[in-house]
Formats: structure tokens, C-alpha cells, sequence
């Protein structure tokens, strides 16, 4: 617990110190903050790299080890279905929560946000143009489990593994028992990289951050007052349903685990990136008391089908460009929207910059146009740290409470 105290505390000083030097950089060296943002991101994107290359045999690992101790397949078919219960509830009170509030708060009304150009979303628009079905299908199965780990395809994994688990399960315990032991052991180890890697956090989170403030400065923040205010409104009252819901399921549980969690949950927000904490999660979560076999088959699901932040920001996003458009968008035609959100958003599991893709993608269905994508570039990488943190909240939470669940039935 020190030693998690200690990194928390790293972590902290360097995001203070990264505001600080992108600040000085923004304002004093005008003329150099492109050059300056290009290279000092490079510390956190090596971070995110080297926790990226352990997250596939992680997931594939635990996954196999879980699947096959709990044996009963009924148990993994009881598992799976109270964490898709989960996550379908809290995706849809997500998704609900973002559309009440811009509908309230009405932050693309009256702005004066204007979009001189929009060739910064050209890429995201070109990434839209194969968003059908038949890509949903090809993200979700994987054509070859060698091509899904190398492109950490989190969802394809899990499915491949799921399957190896319970095709490793039908053997004898005899059978089955170097292979077992085997992937255990490799996962220990890969759990003792994660602690290594982790220290180098503080690095990467004064690097992401340093650039993020020496690209922007802090003015973008007065122009965006009204949308940023909104969403972090609609952010804080997520957090507070999520922990009513946590302290319902956990009780006075709840605050050791925010304890446990508050690195990764620090790390997320720097970083933007919530499956750069998956593997402390799983560690965290493990030490927190969860059962290792619901943690390594909840969690993996939960990066895939569990993205709180992501899709309160969907509907949020969504509107806020119709609104800035002066396009009506009538209650029906909403919930619509909502439900379409709803599917669209697991096609795109894993995907860089998902949540944004999936915005372009539905106000191109629903008559909004998609290059007002570029209205909120500017300012999305300040919300996707409130994103992904909050994505990360959502898993410790569903996870934690799925083998609450799990032990009072076996109970």
C-alpha cells in the first residue's frame, strides 16, 4: 500500500509539473511548442506502449486460467450474463444522462464557436466510411488470433480465449494441469512487469500532459467554457450514481477500493488512455479481494462492453453538434439515437478515438453534419481524460460488484 501511495504521489507532481512546463512553453516559445509537443509526448506514448505490449498475453493468460478452474460451465454462463446486466444498465443510464443534460444545459446554443476548417476531421470522417455492420462482425471475430494480439484486439482475445478456456476445461485435471500451470505462471510474471512499468507513469503523464497544455494553453478553456462546464456537470454526476450504486453493492467496501483504484484512475485521466491501466487494474482488483477468475473474465469484458464515460460523452457530443447547427432534434428522434448509440458503440471496442468515431458516425444517420466533428477536436482531449477515467471507475465497480454477486450465490 506504501508503495501504491508513493507512485500516486509521483504521478501527481509530475501532472502539476507537466501544467506548468506546457504552460511556459505555450506562451514564452510560441514559435517552438509544435516541435516541444511532438517530442515530449513521446514519454507517454512509450508508457502506453509497454503496457500495451503485455496487455494481450495478460488477458489471454488469466482469462484461460479463470475459465478453466471454475470448470462448471454454468458458472461461466451465470458470471457472464450478471456482467452483461451490468454493463447493458449502466451504458443505457450513461447514454441517458448525457442526452438529458445537453438538453437542459443546451451548451451549442447561442456559442460562439466557429469551425473555419475542417480538415482535422478528415482522418476520423475517412475512419466513418467503412462503419457498417459487416466491419462490426470482422472487429468483433477474429480472422486470426496471431493478428488479434498483435493489434491488441481486447475483444477478439477474450473471445479466443474464451473458447480456448472451455475447450482446456472439457480435459482431465491431469490433462489439463501443465497447461494450467503454465499460463498461471506466465501471468504472475507478466503481473511483476506491470509493477515495473508503473513506475515509469509519472513520466508519461508529465509527458502527455506537458504537450496537451503547450499545443492549447489554457484560453481554449474560456472559449469552451459552456460545453466543457456541461460535460464535466454531466461527468461529477455520473461519479455520484456510480458510487451510490457501489456503496449499495459494497458498502463501506467501497472506499478501500477507490483507495486501491486511485492510481490507475490518476494515470487514466493524464493519460487518456483507460487500457493503459488494465493490467494495475487487474492487479489492484486481485488485491482488493476479487476473485482472480471473475476479475480476468469481468474486466476484459468490461473494455469492450463497460465504457461509462465514453457513452454519456456520445450522446452529449452528439447533440451539442446539432445544437450548434440549429438542427431540431425532437424527443423520438432522440431515443432513436440513444438506441442506435446503444450498438454501434461495441463495434468500435479498442479503437483509438472510438467515442469520436462513433459521433461522426451517428450524425451522419441522423441528418447532423458529420465534419461538426471538428467543432469539439479542439477540446476532446480534455474531455476524453474525464472519459477515461471515469470508463476505468465503471470496470472496478461492475467488476467488484459481479463477484459480490458471484460469492453470495456460491454462498
Amino acid at each position: 500500500m506504501k508503495s501504491n501511495n508513493k507512485l500516486f504521489i509521483a504521478i501527481i507532481v509530475a501532472l502539476i509539473l507537466g501544467v506548468i512546463l506546457g504552460g511556459i512553453v505555450h506562451y514564452q516559445f510560441i514559435e517552438s511548442k509544435e516541435v516541444f509537443s511532438k517530442n515530449i509526448k513521446l514519454l507517454g506514448t512509450v508508457f502506453i506502449r509497454m503496457v500495451q505490449m503485455i496487455i494481450a498475453p495478460l488477458v489471454f493468460t488469466t482469462l484461460v486460467v479463470g475459465i478453466a478452474k471454475m470448470g462448471d460451465m454454468k458458472m461461466v454462463g451465470r458470471v457472464g450474463a450478471k456482467a452483461m446486466g451490468w454493463f447493458i444498465s449502466a451504458s443505457l443510464v450513461s447514454l441517458l444522462l448525457g442526452m438529458v443534460l445537453v438538453n437542459t444545459l443546451a451548451p451549442g446554443k447561442g456559442t460562439n464557436i466557429k469551425m473555419d476548417d475542417a480538415s482535422s476531421a478528415s482522418e476520423l470522417l475517412e475512419k466513418t466510411q467503412s462503419f457498417s455492420l459487416e466491419e462490426f462482425v470482422k472487429h468483433v471475430v477474429p480472422k486470426s488470433v496471431f493478428e488479434s494480439f498483435a493489434t491488441n484486439e481486447i475483444l477478439q482475445i477474450v473471445i479466443f480465449s474464451i473458447f480456448f478456456g472451455i475447450a482446456l476445461s472439457s480435459f482431465s485435471k491431469k490433462e489439463a494441469k501443465p497447461i494450467l500451470k503454465l499460463f498461471d505462471r506466465i501471468s504472475h510474471v507478466v503481473l511483476k512487469m506491470v509493477t515495473y512499468i508503473m513506475w515509469l507513469a509519472p513520466l508519461g503523464v508529465f509527458g502527455a500532459v506537458a504537450a496537451a497544455v503547450a499545443n492549447y494553453g489554457f484560453e481554449i478553456f474560456s472559449l469552451y467554457a459552456n460545453y466543457l462546464l456541461a460535460f464535466a456537470f454531466g461527468i461529477i454526476l455520473l461519479w455520484i450514481l456510480l458510487l451510490l450504486v457501489g456503496y449499495l453493492i459494497l458498502g463501506n467496501r467501497l472506499w478501500d477500493l477507490l483507495r486501491r483504484i486511485k492510481s490507475p484512475l490518476l494515470i487514466a485521466f493524464s493519460t487518456t488512455s483507460s487500457e493503459a491501466v488494465f493490467p494495475k487494474m487487474v492487479e489492484e482488483l486481485e488485491r482488493f479481494g476479487c476473485q482472480p477468475r471473475i476479475v480476468s473474465f469481468t474486466l476484459p469484458l468490461g473494455y469492450s462492453f463497460n465504457l461509462d464515460g465514453s457513452m454519456m460523452y456520445m450522446t452529449f457530443a452528439s447533440i451539442f453538434i446539432a445544437q450548434v447547427y440549429g438542427i431540431d432534434m425532437p424527443l423520438d428522434k432522440q431515443l432513436t439515437m440513444l438506441l442506435v448509440l446503444m450498438l454501434t458503440s461495441k463495434g468500435v471496442a479498442g479503437v483509438p478515438r472510438a467515442s469520436l468515431i462513433v459521433v461522426v458516425a451517428t450524425c451522419a444517420m441522423f441528418g447532423i453534419p458529420p465534419e461538426g466533428i471538428a467543432l469539439i477536436l479542439p477540446i476532446d482531449h480534455f474531455c476524453d481524460m474525464a472519459r477515461s477515467m471515469t470508463n476505468v471507475l465503471g470496470n472496478a465497480l461492475a467488476t467488484s460488484a459481479v463477484d459480490k454477486w458471484e460469492t453470495k450465490s456460491v454462498n
